[in-house]
């Protein structure tokens, strides 16, 4: 299949589908006119794809991890690195939740701060 019905049959553009061969995630042959040429194994890994970048990863740790990968949901199986790289994304992810948090807190704070001192003056908000 070319790159249209893969992108119709995974509802991934064919931009996208063009960034993730140029990632190293999808490798297409080629037919004599040089087209890219899909087989079925390529929908299952778009969908993949899709399923791994919702979780978070990029696709530096998507290409490390998809020859982990069975089924379309997927499943991650039998590889060393799999739990590394993953936990190393949770990690990341945890940090930028703390860093959220504490801006939060911040605001928080300021508006408080603010609402009381305009209730002292008697400014209106």
């Amino acid at each position: 299949m070319h790159i249209g019905e893969l992108s119709r049959r995974t509802e991934v553009n064919a931009h996208q589908l063009r960034y993730y061969e140029a990632q190293g995630l999808l490798e297409p042959d080629r037919s004599a006119a040089g087209y890219r040429v899909y087989g079925p194994a390529d929908v299952v890994t778009v969908k993949q794809i899709r399923h791994l970048l919702e979780a978070g990863l990029s696709t530096e740790d998507i290409a490390y991890l998809l020859p982990c990968a069975v089924g379309e949901a997927p499943e991650l199986v039998g590889c060393p690195e799999l739990l590394a790289a993953m936990r190393t994304r949770l990690g990341r992810l945890d940090d930028q939740v703390d860093a959220l948090n504490r801006s939060r807190e911040a605001l928080a704070h300021y508006i408080d701060e603010a609402a009381r001192a305009g209730d002292e003056t008697g400014a209106h908000r």
